[in-house]
């Protein structure tokens, strides 16, 4: 394969729509209150240039298209579609399972639609376990419910296996990252200034500071899970009080506060790696801790259990990955200030492949922010890895 210079990038907007019954309305708007699931994505491709492989970046929340990868590999010569959930921009009533059923009807529209004969899923961030979880049921389908005991028929859903799996920045699930994160301190879930001092990392008043002990961090460690499984009990409790009911009250939101409070945050001796002390990917994790935009932070009961609960969630990426068969490629970025160091070298370890590979570009942080040389390294990486294995046709 030779390289070609940049070209132009044609975008094309792919809309998929099909039916789908629900007990109550999950999406704001059009989408999803008539029975219909629409999705939208944006198809990026070089002018005049035909692939029979397509790249499809998907996350459960966002939508990727403004992320340079996409638009990089584009420019190489690839097709890629940046596709969009039913939750895109809106995680609140988020089913992970749903989501999955999302990624399939993108799959089957690429393949039986627009004449793709190979797809590669590329799992970057968030959509690393997406990726997990959409493989390891495309390959072997089993599940029937959600986490709250819903109906969902992703085991009869006809998932068409992606033919590789790319997980480059990626986590190990929402669930893993929240109960890592999430802020062992408080006390009382309606009122977050209720705090216990030795848990409160970001309190300069707390006998523990940076770097912190291995005991501190066994504690600290040890106590977010108990405020995870906390939360849970109240939602399975909660849940089951409302169907008791037998109302047409069905489902409620909820504010988890405080969910922004990683150690790895404020001690880079923790997972040591070349992220930039006292940050992180939403900015100053003190007051991203209790922002907006923090994990979790709106959530409804059934979306809790299937995103946010380590205990229930079925997208774990390290038990998804032991399922997948298909060739797998792992990118760690060695200054990465989201997805904690170790968690790339875990998903590598657990995935079932035997056909599987790792690389750590040094340097590159979650974005490639300013980086357009790792942007380049790790495109290379990937053309490579893919033209081994034939995946590719220009």
């Amino acid at each position: 394969m030779t390289t070609k210079p940049p070209r132009k990038i044609v975008t094309e907007w792919i809309h998929i729509a099909f039916d789908e019954t629900s007990s109550f309305v999950e999406t704001y708007g059009f989408s999803g209150s008539q029975g219909t699931v629409n999705l939208e994505g944006l198809l990026l491709k070089p002018q005049g240039d035909s692939s029979r492989t397509l790249l499809v970046f998907m996350h459960p929340a966002s939508t990727l298209q403004l992320l340079p990868m996409p638009r990089k590999l584009a420019q190489m010569g690839f097709h890629v579609l940046c596709a969009g959930s039913r939750f895109a921009k809106n995680d609140t009533a988020l089913i992970m399972e749903k989501v999955v059923l999302d990624l399939g009807a993108y799959i089957k529209e690429a393949k039986h639609n627009r004449g793709y004969e190979k797809v590669v899923l590329m799992g970057w961030s968030g959509g690393g376990a997406l990726s997990a979880f959409y493989q390891a049921q495309a390959e072997h389908p089993s599940i029937t419910n959600t986490p709250a005991g819903d109906p969902v028929d992703i085991a009869g859903a006809g998932l068409i296996p992606a033919d590789a799996v790319v997980f480059q920045a990626a986590h190990l699930s929402r669930a893993r990252m929240l109960s890592e994160m999430i802020d062992p301190s408080v006390k009382n879930e309606s009122d977050p200034d209720d705090r216990v001092l030795e848990m409160d990392i970001y309190d300069p008043r707390n006998p523990n500071q940076p770097p912190y002990s291995k005991a501190f961090i066994e504690e600290y460690r040890t106590n977010q899970l108990k405020r995870i499984r906390k939360i849970r009990q109240w939602v399975l409790e909660t849940l089951d009080d409302l169907k008791r009911r037998n109302t047409l009250e069905m489902e409620r939101g909820f504010v988890t506060h405080r969910t922004m409070a990683e150690p790895r945050f404020l001690d880079s001796t923790l997972d040591p790696n070349g992220r930039r002390p006292g940050w992180c990917y939403m900015g100053h994790p003190e007051t991203a801790n209790n922002g907006p935009i923090g994990l979790g932070r709106f959530s409804t009961l059934r979306s809790w259990l299937s995103q946010w609960s380590i205990n229930d969630s079925n997208a774990d990426g390290l038990s998804c990955a032991a399922h997948i068969s298909k060739p797998a490629l792992v990118v760690e970025n060695e200054a990465d200030d989201a997805v904690p160091q170790p968690h790339p070298g875990m998903m590598f370890d657990a995935l079932g492949s035997q056909d599987k590979t790792m690389h750590v570009i040094a340097g590159a942080t979650h974005y490639y922010k300013g980086q357009p040389e790792h942007l380049n390294q790790a495109a290379a990486i990937l053309t490579s890895w893919m033209a081994s294995r034939k995946l590719i046709d220009f």
